[in-house]
């Protein structure tokens, strides 16, 4: 066995909704990306990193490659093909029933002097022949360092791929402590866990155009941390459902987020929600930048 230690990143690339955020936290062992049932869900680049005996692997989980329709679309796939560039190894995540969308994707490939690992997500109920065959057609059409299947929800798969990905892998140094498993700060990951819930509880119309802002954070005596947030919707209509009937859609985000951020943290939290409306701010490149999109 390659015993010399092996670190750098690896870019979890693809169309929105094919499970990298779900495949991210399986390689991690724990959530530190929110998931959910809807595309476009991550919205920035997250490193999640794995540090074992023989590497460290730094994960950067990328916004969904799509047709931008505004500014925070454009600065999300934006964020993915940077990605591209600046990466050791490109994980492209397709979905198996949906293998006719990837073309344009795996035009970016094209050029790059990095391995590129194609990871088929989603094979819950298929066929060993039916997989096979999938797994062939993608290896005939780029050619991968590699081609798995994978379930990222029920974790099959994944530790054959996370062994190949760590062989190809370069020889390098520890970037991070061994119990770093983020890069991301506490207020980000709160905001996170915030925009999750909304997203959860939700209908269709609401969760694109919500974004979370954390205002205050204080840590108070007995180790209760005081936070508030400030949920930013585009209509008043989508403020009207996230206060919900006499506050109670507004308190099940508040209280589940709460519970979420409290495993997060380490600490009881009080939490504080507002909800205000500001009109086009996904338009908006100045309120982009505040936010940390652009």
């Amino acid at each position: 066995m390659d015993k010399k230690f092996r670190s750098g990143y690896i870019a979890l690339v693809g169309r929105p909704n094919v499970g990298k955020s779900t495949l991210l936290n399986a390689f991690l062992g724990q959530k530190i990306v929110i998931v959910a049932d809807r595309q476009q869900t991550t919205r920035n680049r997250i490193q999640g990193i794995k540090t074992t005996e023989s590497a460290q692997m730094i994960f950067v989980d990328t916004p969904g490659i799509h047709t931008p329709r505004h500014a925070l679309g454009a600065a999300m796939v934006k964020a993915a093909q940077e990605a591209l560039r600046d990466t050791d190894i490109i994980a492209f995540v397709t979905d198996a029933a949906r293998r006719d969308e990837d073309e344009a994707i795996m035009k970016m490939f094209e050029g790059l002097t990095m391995p590129v690992v194609c990871i088929l997500n989603k094979t819950d109920g298929r066929s060993r022949m039916e997989i096979s065959e999938i797994m062939q057609a993608y290896g005939s059409r780029y050619p991968f360092a590699a081609v798995h299947a994978v379930s990222s929800l029920k974790k099959k798969g994944i530790e054959l791929l996370f062994e190949n990905l760590r062989e190809l892998l370069p020889v390098g140094p520890k970037y991070y402590d061994d119990e770093t498993v983020t890069d991301q700060y506490e207020r980000f990951m709160a905001a996170e866990v915030i925009r999750e819930k909304i997203i959860r509880n939700t209908s269709e119309e609401v969760p694109h155009a919500a974004a979370v802002e954390i205002l205050k954070w204080e840590e108070k005596k007995k180790g209760m941390v005081m936070i508030s947030a400030a949920i930013y919707v585009e209509r008043e209509g989508q403020k009207g459902i996230i206060i919900g009937n006499k506050g109670e859609m507004l308190k099940i985000i508040g209280r589940q987020s709460r519970i979420d951020i409290e495993k997060i943290i380490g600490a009881r939290v009080f939490l504080e929600l507002w909800v205000k409306v500001r009109r086009g701010w996904r338009d908006d490149k100045r309120m982009l930048n505040e936010l940390g999109y652009a």
